[in-house]
């Protein structure tokens, strides 16, 4: 029994590094860094008051939505609160803050300084793969 809480314990640790590592990735504006752990069947969704904003499956498809939008903004910064582990799911809470490039459609201006809190869901497959991503603001 013990091996087995030291074996959950140890994957736990790993799934936060990777996360980490992602986050890092995505504050350096470095998509290759945030693919990095992905599985090529990845399944992102953006969910914002409760409905998805987008839903994106497989590694190209993300690959090209994350590198389109890296002149959206100037800065751009996630934090990441506590880390909470279910299953094959850890979730963490996230602090994000963002100086827009260019003004937006929705009336946001070039130097609008955006800053949300929420918190993205990762699913892990049993390789240690990120096979879907869940942002929720």
């Amino acid at each position: 029994m013990a091996e087995i809480n030291q074996m959950a314990y140890t994957n736990m640790e790993q799934r936060e590094n990777i996360i980490k590592a992602y986050v890092e990735a995505y504050n350096n504006k470095d998509v290759k860094g945030m693919l990095q752990d992905m599985a090529e069947e990845i399944v992102f969704e953006n969910v914002s008051g409760g409905a998805v904003t987008l839903s994106i499956k497989g590694k190209a498809e993300l690959r090209a939505q994350a590198e389109q939008v890296l002149p959206v903004f100037t800065q751009r910064k996630q934090t990441i609160g506590a880390f909470s582990h279910t299953g094959d799911q850890t979730t963490i809470a996230i602090d994000y803050h963002a100086v827009l490039a260019i003004d937006l459609p929705n009336g946001l201006k070039k130097g609008d300084t955006l800053a949300l809190a929420g918190q993205s869901v990762f699913t892990f497959s049993p390789e240690g793969k990120i096979t879907q991503l869940t942002d929720i603001s």
